[in-house]
């Protein structure tokens, strides 16, 4: 749904994935790029809003930021504006739908992030890709996940982006903190997970895509 009728904060708590967390070593730089490097069997995890997908979705692309600090790895997350149609508000990664002049999926998650964030590819590594995600919102989505150098610039487009901030990447990759909550929609109950983060709520397809960032670590 592009604005629910709901708050899912509010909505109670179904249950805690509460799996382990991702072990400290596998959270740095030199480990992460030998994990993009290697070939792994994994599942990535289903999301109920692929059952609500269109039959030709819209080609997008997103940046899994991770940038590195003293005190180790963190996410780039922003909070879209709350007038936009699709994901109003909503915590999310830099990203949009794809351009026809954008070479590949990597190339439109980078473009999009220097659009929205003002973070120029110039200080980001690509490491990989995860599979798609398919939104609710008739997106086809690839995560690109990247490492970031600081120091850099940010400057937030004030049409899409409300804030831009950091989540510690440890806090991410715990199942503790992976909640599944549930709401019915066309007489169908349809779960999903929230990721709460202080005064950030992380949900939906964005917490989707850390839970296969997570499973992908893991492997």
């Amino acid at each position: 749904m592009a604005k629910p009728l709901f708050d899912p904060a509010q909505l109670p708590i179904d249950a805690i994935a509460g799996e382990p967390p991702v072990a400290p070593e596998r959270q740095t730089p030199a480990w992460l790029r030998e994990r993009f490097a290697m070939e792994r069997a994994w599942t990535p995890e289903g999301a109920d809003e692929a059952s609500m997908a269109r039959a030709a979705p819209t080609p997008a692309a997103v940046l899994i930021a991770l940038v590195q600090r003293a005190e180790g790895l963190t996410v780039l997350l922003t909070q879209r504006t709350a007038h936009l149609h699709d994901h109003a508000g909503q915590i999310a990664f830099p990203g949009g739908r794809a351009e026809p002049t954008d070479a590949d999926a990597v190339d439109t998650a980078l473009r999009e992030t220097e659009e929205e964030t003002g973070l120029h590819r110039r200080h980001i590594e690509v490491l990989g890709t995860l599979p798609l995600y398919h939104t609710g919102t008739g997106y086809a989505v690839t995560p690109v996940v990247a490492l970031v150098a600081p120091p850099f610039t940010l400057k937030a487009d004030p049409f899409e982006v409300a804030e831009i901030f950091e989540v510690p990447l440890a806090f991410l990759l715990d199942g503790a903190h992976h909640q599944r909550r549930s709401f019915a929609l066309q007489e169908r109950t349809r779960s999903f997970y929230t990721m709460p983060y202080g005064r950030h709520f992380i949900w939906g397809a964005t917490a989707g895509m850390l839970r296969n960032l997570f499973h992908f670590l893991r492997a």
